[in-house]
């Protein structure tokens, strides 16, 4: 028999409290979160200034990762605890985790201070950043679709997507002033620790909101009936009823809903600084132009999907997004760096080499030392965000690479005298800056020759595709599980789509590009991912916009 639901009704007072708690409590601690990935340029250079720039930057990309691959441990955890103990006082804890860890990120001494200690603190730091922020979006995202009334957790879970995007605006905005007030010399100095600093009068907001909260109806009712789960985890994972879902959720939904997320916000701010040369100021100011624009967009597509149901708006985003990427990123090259690729069309670039000279261009620890001919080849060409073709050299003979009609042969360090090997490594970059030069390669983007409304549409686009898939993706999360095993079974699947494919897609798609020497193919990961989220949920998820969310079965 069908469950009769009333028709939806005007927000209460009540709702409009939890709503706004849930939200600017979660704003808060994305903004937390977000101030690393933000500054990752000056982080490298304040805690991993004992490697070279190159291994610098890679490293502390791969820190910022650390925090997205324990997300499912916190998962884990805390959504146990949130569906034993109750929603309220288990995201209360996760607040307080987050934001004393960022604060004490903004008075740590860096590495020229404490030398080694600095880097291992910091990303013990960022491990602990990682398991709050994996338990408060379950209960974040629980708590205020348990609150909703039928018909309308697509539009009020929608408020809670925002969150995300906003907290990443409000750190680039604290970034901006920051910057701008103190200057360049004095922010990369010591400035960049002031965002982290004010955030703990963040957390004391956060904390004094979140304790005038209620728990929410849904666990009170089960509470009161005894029917709350003593070992959520195993009703979760150990049950194949729910772990068959848990799986479908991962595979179906998230996986592709969050490489779509960091695709649109975080690699395109990458792409633009890293690949196109714009200078940091200018690329936020394009990102947070676009999401405000955006930001909007969560809203209604979490209310549209009370209407039309969350599952057709998350996959058409996914496809969108597997049908457009390349199109999309080559015109932003064009609109952001025209020189660059005018220099990509009239000179391209070909490194030849014996392949067996050549080892993966990736060095996440900073322990590898290149010094075959081909690989200190793509390693200067790497550095310099040129986008190169590989052509097979004959067995035994030096790289090469082929800069429009000038030829510059490599060099082999292995065994040199260092003093020698510093000598020959200074004129090979050398040859290669002046040949890259006369060939129209610039060194950075011009900011005269930027089309600034070509760039702020593109933009704007990749954060409507992320406001497509994340607007209705907490409903039909929540509505996927029965109530005593929500908090836990719907933070796995989100978290480790979130944290695993999409946390580390900047790093792997880095190291894509590094490996073929093409500035595009690292969005063959984004591309992949999304493309299977559309075949398995469409052919196995269903839709659940009409389910009933206090069933308990």
């Amino acid at each position: 028999m069908a469950t009769v639901h009333p028709a939806p009704r005007p927000m209460s007072p009540e709702e409009r409290k939890v709503i706004f708690a849930s939200s600017l409590g979660t704003v808060f601690e994305w903004y937390d979160f977000y101030l690393y990935g933000s500054l990752a340029a000056i982080i490298a250079k304040q805690f991993f200034s004992g490697l070279d720039a190159g291994s610098a930057f890679i490293f502390a990309l791969l820190a910022f990762a650390a925090g997205f691959i324990v997300r499912p441990f916190g998962a884990i955890f805390f959504g146990r605890l949130g569906d034993m103990i109750g929603r309220k006082y288990t995201f209360l804890v996760t607040i307080l985790i987050m934001g004393l860890s960022t604060f004490i990120v903004g008075i740590l001494p860096a590495y020229a201070s404490i030398g080694v200690a600095a880097p291992v603190i910091l990303i013990a730091l960022r491990l602990l950043q990682g398991l709050a922020l994996g338990g408060e979006y379950g209960g974040a995202a629980t708590y205020v679709a348990e609150h909703a009334p039928h018909g309308k957790r697509g539009a009020y879970t929608a408020w809670i997507q925002t969150t995300a995007t906003l907290g990443l605006f409000l750190s680039l905005m604290v970034i901006l002033g920051t910057r701008t007030a103190l200057g360049e010399e004095a922010f990369a100095d010591w400035g960049w620790r002031v965002p982290f600093i004010v955030s703990i009068l963040l957390l004391a907001v956060s904390v004094w909101i979140r304790l005038s909260m209620n728990e929410s109806p849904a666990f009170q009712k089960m509470k009161a009936e005894g029917k709350t789960s003593k070992a959520p985890l195993t009703e979760s994972f150990g049950q194949w009823k729910n772990l068959k879902i848990v799986i479908l959720a991962l595979v179906g939904l998230t996986a592709g809903q969050a490489v779509v997320w960091y695709s649109g916000q975080f690699y395109a701010l990458f792409f633009l600084t890293q690949a196109l040369k714009v200078d940091g100021a200018t690329a936020n100011i394009f990102v947070a132009v676009s999401l405000l624009i955006g930001t909007p967009f969560f809203i209604v597509f979490g209310a549209l999907s009370d209407k039309i149901g969350r599952k057709p708006i998350i996959l058409a985003g996914c496809l969108l997004a597997a049908l457009t990427y390349f199109p999309v990123f080559g015109a932003l090259t064009k609109a952001a760096n025209p020189a660059l690729a005018e220099a990509q069309a009239k000179n391209q670039v070909i490194v030849t080499a014996d392949p067996k000279e050549c080892s993966f261009q990736f060095n996440p620890t900073g322990t590898s030392k290149f010094t075959s001919s081909c690989d200190i080849a793509k390693q200067v060409l790497a550095g310099a965000s040129v986008s190169y073709e590989n052509a097979v050299g004959a067995a035994g003979t030096p790289a090469a690479i082929k800069i429009g009609e000038t030829v510059i042969a490599s060099y082999t360090s292995k065994g040199l005298p260092a003093d020698e090997a510093k000598k020959k490594d200074g004129e090979f970059k050398k040859a290669v800056a002046d040949a890259l030069k006369a060939a129209g390669y610039p060194t950075k983007a011009d900011p005269a020759r930027i089309d600034k409304v070509m760039v702020t549409i593109i933009l704007t686009y990749l954060v409507l595709l992320v406001t497509m898939v994340y607007g209705p993706i907490a409903a039909m999360l929540v509505e996927m599980f029965p109530t005593r095993i929500r908090y836990t079974s719907m933070s796995l699947p989100y978290h480790i789509g979130n944290g695993w494919f999409g946390g580390l897609l900047p790093t792997t798609a880095f190291a894509i590009v590094a490996q073929t020497g093409n500035m595009y193919n690292g969005l063959w990961y984004p591309i992949i991912i999304a493309g299977a989220t559309v075949v398995i949920g469409g052919l196995f998820i269903k839709e659940t916009k009409d389910v009933d969310i206090y069933a308990n079965d």
